[in-house]
C-alpha cells in the first residue's frame, strides 16, 4: 500500500464540541506537517471547556480551535473522514473524495456534565480518541 505524503482528515460528531475537537487536537500532534486535521458537527455548539481542560492534561492546547458546521467544509477537499457517535455516522453527507469513511462509536463526555465530578468521563474518551488517533496515524504513515 502506498502511504499519502499529505491528506486532509475530517472528524465528526453531533456538536462539535467535545469528541470531535479532543480528535482534531490529537491528529494535529501525531499527524506530520503539511496534513490538516479538522473538525465539524451535524450542529456547531461550541468548543467545551472540560474537552480543552482534558486535552491540556496531555499537553495539547485545543482552546484556538473553533465549532463549526458540517455546512462550512469543503466537502471535495477531504480525503479521510472519520465519525464519532452514531448521529454523525447516520447524517455524514458525502464527501467524494474520501478515500475512506470510519467509525469510532465514543460516548458523549457532554452528557456528564451534570454529575458531581463529569472529568472521568472526559477523561476515557480522550483515552478513547488518543488509541484510536494512535492507530489511524500508524496506519496512514
Amino acid at each position: 500500500m502506498t502511504r499519502q505524503r499529505s491528506m486532509k482528515i475530517l472528524f465528526v460528531c453531533t456538536g462539535n464540541s467535545c469528541r470531535s475537537q479532543m480528535a482534531e487536537g490529537f491528529a494535529r500532534a501525531m499527524l506530520p506537517d503539511g496534513w490538516k486535521a479538522m473538525s465539524a458537527g451535524t450542529i456547531a455548539a461550541g468548543v467545551h471547556p472540560l474537552a480543552i481542560e482534558a486535552m491540556k492534561e496531555e499537553g495539547i492546547d485545543i482552546s484556538g480551535q473553533k465549532s463549526k458546521s458540517l455546512k462550512e467544509i469543503p466537502r471535495s477537499e477531504i480525503d479521510r473522514v472519520v465519525t464519532l457517535c452514531g448521529d454523525a455516522h447516520e447524517h455524514c453527507p458525502i464527501f467524494p473524495n474520501a478515500k475512506s469513511v470510519e467509525h469510532w462509536p465514543i460516548e458523549d463526555p457532554v452528557y456528564a456534565t451534570a454529575s458531581p465530578d463529569p472529568m472521568p468521563v472526559f477523561r476515557r474518551a480522550r483515552e478513547d480518541i488518543k488509541k484510536r488517533m494512535s492507530e489511524l496515524a500508524d496506519r496512514l504513515l
